[in-house]
């Protein structure tokens, strides 16, 4: 097998496809998961990104069974959407806390292994949300743009060992969840994209490959968005 590679909520959507493509590209990929069954298929760790000690408890595992983790993929997360006038601070400090400061606690104890082996990459799936804002998503937006300033922080203290740091920033994907959307707003939505059309989660966790192989060595401190054109550069 290759290089271990750790994908965080990787039992199921965005998650799962990038689990999938870096095991096609050779990777010996471990998920993790904090709720229903693991897929089969991979190694698997129970961690729970908003406690420090459930993300420590996991990484010692995975080093234990199966090395250290050099691919990073910090993709945990939820939502809570709504209108910021109804937003409860709870609602406001759970997004926060499982998205940004869930992929710092990744981040933070993935890189004493990182440092180890003087290489390695550090990969957000943040959101095209986090440059442009949206309506009802006040809290979500705030989580996935401090993504960005985390991550090139990260470019720049342990960019000099061999560690990459970089954001992919998705737009409109398809998922269980927009998959439920009536017809009249997913049409809505795709005519908002230049492209016309929803992303595929294959088609992020191609670019998340991309930018975990020695193809994007050189590649540090960015945001590549995978959004049809829906944030032109933002």
């Amino acid at each position: 097998m290759g290089s271990l590679a750790l994908v965080t909520g990787g039992n199921r959507g965005i998650g799962l496809a990038i689990a999938h493509s870096l095991k096609a590209a050779g990777y010996d990929v471990v998920i993790t998961y904090r709720s229903g069954p693991a897929p089969e298929e991979f190694k698997s760790v129970l961690m729970d990104v908003t406690s420090t000690q459930s993300v420590h408890q996991a990484f010692d595992e995975v080093e234990e069974k199966f090395g250290l983790p050099e691919v990073i993929v910090a993709n945990a997360g939820i939502t809570k959407d709504g209108l910021v006038l109804r937003m409860s601070d709870e609602d406001f400090e759970n997004v926060i806390n499982a998205n940004l400061t869930g992929a710092f606690r990744v981040a933070r104890r993935a890189t004493k292994g990182l440092l180890k082996l003087k290489r390695g990459r550090l990969i957000f799936v943040g959101s095209v949300v986090g440059s442009m804002g949206s309506a009802g998503q006040v809290n979500y937006a705030a989580s996935k743009s401090g993504l960005v300033g985390m991550a090139r922080s990260f470019a720049r203290e342990i960019g000099s060992r061999g560690i990459t740091s970089n954001v992919i920033a998705p737009g409109f994907v398809e998922t269980d969840m927009t998959a439920t959307l009536d017809e009249k707003r997913r049409n809505a939505i795709a005519e908002s994209v230049p492209l016309g059309r929803f992303c595929t989660a294959s088609e992020i966790a191609d670019v998340v490959t991309f930018i975990a192989s020695p193809q994007a060595s050189y590649i540090t401190g960015a945001v590549i968005p995978v959004d049809g054109g829906l944030g032109m550069g933002h």
